[in-house]
């Protein structure tokens, strides 16, 4: 039975999947090497953004990257994210089953509570792993095990909710379960690769695997 489930964000609860990429497109575009095509950004979207910048660039040093990402991500920010359908119907309906909820990102801590706190999430997250807490980023399990442990609960009984391949590796490497999201920008088939547990084609899908003896 599933007592605990954790959400990655960017992609899984929240869509920010337009502001990254058109963030993404700008930097590229202001600094070189030149504005890359959406087809060409989805495939590396999961990594930290460090890891992202560098594939794109070839260059190893991606800090002046990074902030200007980060400037351009800050100001279209609120305007640019919603939650996935029915997400907040479905964290509000877990909490009231008493299933404990956290968070396991690859954004850094300040944009992960500006965020959750800007759709009114923040209060049902007891655990909120980002890139900044930990010393491996997903696919390691570092991430998934450090909110296993926050939360002092079973790895057995927990469930790792991703759209990225990331999210899938990091969530078997720490034992717990792992379910990839229909709606990831990489297609139902990628995650699939990956054999997650689960796929769900709708947020309140989780409902149903949390009623399960």
């Amino acid at each position: 039975m599933i007592k605990t489930v954790l959400f990655d964000l960017d992609g899984t609860i929240i869509d920010t999947n337009e502001l990254i990429i058109s963030s993404f497109i700008h930097v590229l575009n202001e600094l070189g090497p030149g504005a890359l095509s959406r087809e060409e950004i989805i495939p590396h979207m999961g990594g930290t953004l460090e890891q992202q910048m560098q594939a794109f660039t070839g260059k190893p040093d991606v800090a002046e990257y990074v902030t200007g990402y980060r400037a351009y991500n800050s100001v279209h920010h609120d305007d640019m994210v919603k939650p996935f359908p029915g997400v907040m119907d479905v964290v509000k309906k877990l909490h009231e089953q008493g299933i404990r909820m956290g968070v396991v990102t690859t954004k850094i801590r300040p944009s992960t509570l500006r965020v959750l706190e800007q759709f009114d999430l923040l209060k049902y997250m007891e655990s909120i792993v980002t890139v900044s807490d930990v010393t491996h980023p997903k696919p390691h399990p570092e991430p998934v095990l450090t909110a296993v442990k926050q939360l002092q609960v079973d790895p057995s009984e927990t469930l790792m909710v991703g759209d990225s391949p990331v999210d899938i590796q990091s969530a078997k490497a720490a034992g717990v379960k792992a379910a990839g999201v229909a709606w990831s920008l990489k297609g139902e088939a990628k995650l699939r690769e990956y054999d997650p547990d689960y796929i769900l084609h709708d947020m309140h899908d989780i409902l149903t695997l949390t009623k399960k003896e």
